[in-house]
């Protein structure tokens, strides 16, 4: 099963199986194990609030720390040499017709298993371009059986906010492969479809024990309702939401999010402050052209109005105390989880030991520098935080040139512990720029640069190659 972000939670109701339907996927379901077959994911009674369906909230440890822990998944058979040559091979053949390929499985998936579609949203424009890029993804950790367990227990838990179930797998599954071999042609050879299903089968299993063994730690989302809308001008808002129960999260970490304006998309945004005891947590949000969830968390988003949260993301956590000072860069509202590092620190200085705190707020003018004025007021209290504003598209004394530009004159060295954040151009440019200076990949800190679920390192604090959920 294979759904991705923008997408978002279910309407299909839970359904364990496929009833009065030809089990046209036996081969597939059958790479799954009896294990897994029988570990159908919990919660598929649902309970109605303001409009959404929403699983029972399952005892939930409020552990922040439980997502970053969760990286141990067993990890699977691994496929032979040859089963991963065939599966390269394949890939190969079709890759050039990605786009009708797409088109092609989503069709029939819809029109042989219809409940399946309430997974995913109205447009499904960008859910196509995902399919490709997930199969990409699995075919080239295939040989790598603890990095295919990271990336598919990942998906598997992610799945969870949409709502998917065991018995949607199997659909996806013989859907999937009968669209490879319409595509491959001649290509397509009972060998290479055998390949096919063990992979997929190995995938699926990964992913639904994954999902299992998620719903007994946390729920698969949080109803969140505002608390507090602001407008900050130029098309940003601070939006506070209340959680019950509480959201185990950390500081630096990102959440998917859904209004009830734009059901089953999911947009990730990361919370502006540490953890409080009072259980809220507040976001900057920009309105971007054409994006429906920030206009209407900007513009349409009142008090009282429920969102949903998926579970916290990311490993953009202040690591333990080492010695080294500390680089934050922030780009936009890359502002928001730099703000909630140094919240973190600022609750408990200690943890410094003697570190200090070079903050770099970056923007294309003057009036896109938000917030820097509430960073400089925190300088003057806090003697271990300095701050230092970029503007790349305005002449301002003091504060002109691009964020890497300025982060690569501020002379910083390997022994600096560095955490990015903001668009991911900037992103990537500053990370070389930290390389350059002798900073070792380990000791640079940003979350992934393009759908999280897809591109996020497989070893935290070891970065992949960098590029831009319902699969």
């Amino acid at each position: 099963m294979f759904v991705c972000e923008a997408p978002g939670h279910s309407g299909a109701r839970g359904r364990s199986e496929h009833r009065g339907r030809p089990d046209r996927g036996h081969e597939v379901q059958n790479t799954v194990s009896p294990r897994a077959r029988r570990r159908v994911t919990l919660g598929t009674h649902r309970a109605t609030l303001d409009g959404y369906d929403t699983p029972p909230t399952p005892p939930a440890a409020n552990d922040p720390q439980q997502h970053l822990r969760q990286g141990a998944p067993s990890l699977p058979q691994p496929l032979g040499p040859h089963d991963c040559d065939l599966l390269r091979r394949s890939v190969a053949v079709v890759e050039p017709q990605a786009e009708e390929l797409a088109v092609y499985f989503y069709a029939i998936l819809f029109v042989r298993y219809p409940e399946v579609r309430s997974l995913f949203p109205e447009n499904m424009d960008v859910q196509r371009d995902r399919l490709l890029r997930a199969l990409l993804r699995i075919v080239d950790l295939v040989d790598s059986p603890e990095h295919l367990a990271q990336f598919c227990a990942r998906l598997g838990r992610d799945h969870r906010k949409f709502g998917a179930v065991t018995a949607h797998y199997g659909a996806v599954g013989e859907c999937l492969l009968e669209t490879l071999a319409r595509f491959a042609g001649p290509a397509w050879t009972p060998e290479i479809a055998l390949a096919w299903q063990r992979a997929y089968g190995i995938a699926s299993e990964t992913m639904i024990l994954a999902a299992d063994d998620d719903t007994r730690l946390r729920p698969a989302v949080w109803n969140a309702q505002v608390v507090g809308h602001r407008h900050l001008g130029n098309a940003l808002a601070e939006v506070t939401v209340a959680t019950d129960p509480a959201y185990p999260y950390r500081a630096g970490q990102y959440v998917s999010m859904e209004t009830p304006w734009r059901p089953r998309v999911w947009r990730h945004y990361s919370p502006a402050n540490a953890p409080r005891s009072d259980s809220t947590l507040t976001f900057h949000v920009r309105h971007v052209a054409g994006g429906h969830v920030s206009h209407a968390l900007v513009y349409r988003a009142r008090i009282g109005d429920m969102l949903r949260l998926g579970p916290p993301e990311g490993d953009m956590v202040l690591s333990t105390p080492s010695g080294r000072d500390l680089l934050l860069a922030a780009g936009g509202t890359g502002l928001a989880p730099i703000r909630a590092l140094i919240e973190e620190i600022a609750n408990d200085p200690h943890r410094l030991q003697g570190r200090h705190v070079n903050l770099f707020v970056g923007a294309r003018t003057g009036n896109e520098l938000y917030g820097l004025d509430e960073m400089l007021r925190l300088s003057q209290r806090h003697h271990w935080l300095t701050v230092r504003a970029a503007v790349s598209h305005e002449h301002i004394p003091g504060a002109e040139g691009s964020l890497p530009d300025v982060i690569a004159a501020s002379g910083a060295g390997a022994h600096t512990e560095a955490y990015l954040s903001g668009p991911p151009g900037m992103v990537a440019a500053a990370r070389q720029v930290l390389l350059r200076s002798g900073l070792p990949p380990a000791q640079i800190h940003h979350d992934p640069l393009g759908v999280p679920v897809l591109d996020a390192p497989l070893d935290p604090g070891h970065p992949e190659k960098e590029e831009d959920n319902r699969i």
